[in-house]
């Protein structure tokens, strides 16, 4: 067939990356190559429109053991000669589409991206986002969602121990489905993604090949629209038993040291694999596509190349040992098959049936090779002079501050997840410690290391999209006080960016301002980027998704008798507030749903404070002199108060000191840097002595079971935890009583 512009732009290149192709090559591309070109230079593979902007994070530091986007994932030192591999990454697209398989195998192509380094998975979580849960088509892909990482995540047995969801109408057409992975490793006993070594065997491990998910990096990198379900191929098919027995060959065979380099094949499939690692060797591959494990017959080497099927590896091992490498797949009942060999020119070379189907050099494709890199202009958002007119004193403090209360609790974004958490299994492996004792991070053991990680995902969306510079510090400095209100001290970050099209200049100013936010926050709490995932077009027809760039970060607990629960322990025990009250209501959950207010600037937030209240709350931690630590988030203090009464069954008696703040901003503002603690009586006079003079503030005492607010009785814990509890059930049981 005759190539044309046409033709590339069918497949998502624009007529001048035809040009730079035909450039590159010195010649026509044929249709193989281009649809190589189409899937590595898309967007999801290239970071062609961000990778200026990520370059400027920080990624380094002094526990980094890999640099950033080197590897597969980030690897940090723990300490005791061992290492914590993690990532994140989205499969919005795909979820959007077919929830139960989108999500799913998102679940399977993020552990694939701890294991294929050599770490054993030990901890999952997630971040998602949808519409609102009033509509059916919310509840359809909430239950899919939830279904698929379910399924994943139990069969696959590594358990999902943390996470975060909300509601909001700007992500109806396109909902956010960010997986996390957490694994440990001993150092020095990484796998890299990289190919060495002329005439080194190049061997597919895995499931065999068929035809779900051609395309999908390209479609990942699109608007979806009404015509998008036509594209249903595109989404993948996950096997989690398959992922099982990959994982326990993959681990089995990196001990034999004959591995040279492993890399899953994830986006793009066969042609990723073999271009990044050969690309990341200086060398170049000869495939022979017909020796590819498939499922389906007469597959066009094209789709052989970009097929996204799950559970496969792409090995180069040393030569001579191919036959050990391929009998442990075999003892795992999993197809293995030597497909080439690593050549020293540069090129890869894919035949079929002996004939020559493509030939492009592996640097050209990558990112950080030849793949493009563009500067996009920015233009500040029209939305944000709302924003910025914002007069609080608009809005009439209520009079009933205990009906707003009993509003906010129910509110989807705070209520609990208790419907979405009983359908994860928690406890396979035995070492989440937060099942029965909740911490504001998840703290997991790190099983034969005698230390434990804090591993949490954290963004307000909301906080972004009102402000996307101070939104996204936001976004890490809750991150870092979840860890360090849990015992553990910040490590690092991954985090995946999802933001609408990159074409619009107003949401690349929502990107580039985010970056800048996220960056600065970063470099002041010593937590380097050390990876992460970039999701662009995630639009409704209306326009963007709010600005979604959420943190996944990790800390490291040397004992596990740092940790500290976010529980009060006993009544009697005195409860403070570290860190400023403000009469701030911005970007509140109050406002926004009980108000009704669209525009209000992001909540109160100075980087300094919030520095100077993790530094007291962990010497405050650290010698022993609080029982429980929960910070201050969606809801304001009187949530934050109540869940910390929940887990045991009491109450508390509080007052509002600071009479200057509106009552309703005292009790349901979202200012930042704050976190409540309790004291048992016989340590206050030692708790006051370590404060200071930091700033806290006695609200009252551990109660037995009633919530007492300005002297008034809002009635027992028991009834307000079940509005709390079943908040989110209560809705999705009547959507199926309707359906």
């Amino acid at each position: 067939m005759e190539i044309t512009v046409k033709t590339a732009e069918q497949l998502r290149l624009t007529a001048e990356e035809f040009g730079l192709i035909r450039e590159k090559l010195g010649r026509t591309p044929n249709f193989t190559e281009l649809c190589a070109f189409s899937a590595m230079w898309s967007e999801h593979c290239s970071y062609k429109n961000s990778i200026k902007w990520l370059k400027t994070l920080p990624r380094e530091g002094k526990k980094m053991l890999v640099k950033a986007g080197e590897e597969n994932a980030g690897l940090m030192d723990i300490g005791n000669g061992n290492g914590v591999v993690f990532k994140i990454e989205s499969h919005n697209h795909p979820s959007a589409l077919e929830p139960f398989q989108g999500a799913a195998t998102g679940v399977g192509g993020i552990h694939r991206d701890i294991f294929t380094m050599g770490a054993r998975p030990i901890a999952s979580l997630n971040s998602l986002r949808f519409g609102s849960i009033k509509e059916a088509k919310t509840q359809h892909l909430l239950s899919g969602v939830v279904h698929g990482i379910g399924h994943y995540g139990n069969c696959f047995g590594v358990p999902t121990v943390g996470g975060e969801i909300y509601f909001e109408d700007c992500y109806h057409t396109n909902p956010l489905v960010n997986a996390m992975s957490v694994g440990i490793l001993k150092n020095g006993e990484t796998i890299s993604a990289t190919a060495e070594g002329k005439g080194n065997p190049v061997i597919f491990v895995g499931s065999a090949t068929g035809k779900d998910g051609i395309g999908g990096a390209s479609f990942a990198s699109a608007n979806i629209t009404g015509e998008s379900t036509k594209e249903l191929p595109a989404v993948q098919v996950g096997d989690p038993f398959q992922e099982k027995k990959l994982l326990e060959a993959c681990l089995e065979v990196i001990r034999t040291g004959a591995v040279v380099g492993m890399q899953d094949m994830g986006a793009a499939g066969i042609i990723c694999s073999t271009a990044e690692m050969s690309a990341k060797g200086e060398v170049g591959m000869r495939i022979d596509l017909d020796r590819v494990p498939v499922r389906q017959e007469n597959m066009k080497a094209w789709e052989l190349l970009l097929s996204e099927s799950q559970e496969r590896m792409l090995m180069v091992v040393k030569k001579g040992r191919e036959k050990e490498v391929i009998d442990i797949f075999e003892k795992w009942d999993l197809p293995a098959a030597g497909i080439g060999e690593v050549t020293d020119d540069g090129l890869l070379k894919f035949y079929m049936n002996g004939e020559l189907e493509a030939e492009i050099p592996a640097h050209e494709l990558v990112l950080g090779g030849g793949a493009p890199q563009y500067d996009r202009p920015y233009s500040k958002p029209g939305y944000l002079q709302q924003v910025e007119a914002f007069d609080a004193g608009s809005v009439e403090v209520p009079d009933d501050l205990r009906k707003v209360a009993e509003a906010l609790i129910a509110l989807p974004n705070i209520a609990s997840k208790k419907w979405v958490a009983v359908q994860y299994d928690s406890t396979v492996g035995a070492a989440n410690t937060s099942t029965n004792e909740p911490s504001d991070a998840a703290v997991v053991l790190a099983k034969g290391t005698g230390k434990a990680l804090a591993v949490t995902t954290d963004c307000n969306s909301r906080y972004v999209y009102a402000d996307p510079y101070k939104g996204a510090m936001i976004a890490v400095a809750e991150a870092a006080r979840n860890i360090v209100c849990s015992g553990g001290q910040p490590l690092g970050v991954t985090n995946c960016l999802n933001f609408g099209n990159p074409y619009n200049p107003e949401v690349y100013y929502q990107f580039v301002h985010a970056i800048k936010g996220m960056g600065d926050a970063c470099r002041k709490f010593d937590t380097p980027v050390t990876g992460g995932n970039v999701s662009f077009y995630n639009q409704n027809p209306d326009g963007a998704v709010y600005p979604t760039p959420t943190i996944g970060m990790v800390g490291l607990l040397e004992s596990i008798k740092d940790k500290m629960t976010l529980d009060f322990k006993e009544e009697g025990d005195v409860i403070y507030l570290l860190g400023k009250s403000y009469g701030d209501i911005g970007s509140s959950e109050y406002l926004h749903k009980i108000q009704k207010v669209e525009y209000s600037p992001a909540p109160h937030f100075e980087i300094e404070e919030e520095w100077q209240l993790q530094r007291k709350v962990a010497e405050l931690i650290g010698k022993r002199l609080v029982r429980s630590a929960h910070d201050v988030s969606e809801g304001g203090l009187f949530v934050t108060l109540a869940e910390s009464a929940f887990p045991r069954g009491l109450g508390f008696d509080v007052v509002a000191s600071d009479f200057k703040i509106r009552k309703d901003a005292y009790w349901f503002g979202e200012a930042q840097s704050r976190v409540v603690v309790s004291v048992a009586v016989a340590k206050v006079e030692e708790f006051k002595k370590a404060l200071g003079n930091f700033p806290a503030t006695e609200l009252g005492v551990v109660t037995g079971g009633s919530f007492e607010v300005d002297g008034m009785d809002w009635g027992r814990v028991e009834g307000w935890k079940e509005s709390y509890d079943m908040a989110i059930g209560n809705f999705m049981a009547r959507q199926v009583e309707m359906g």
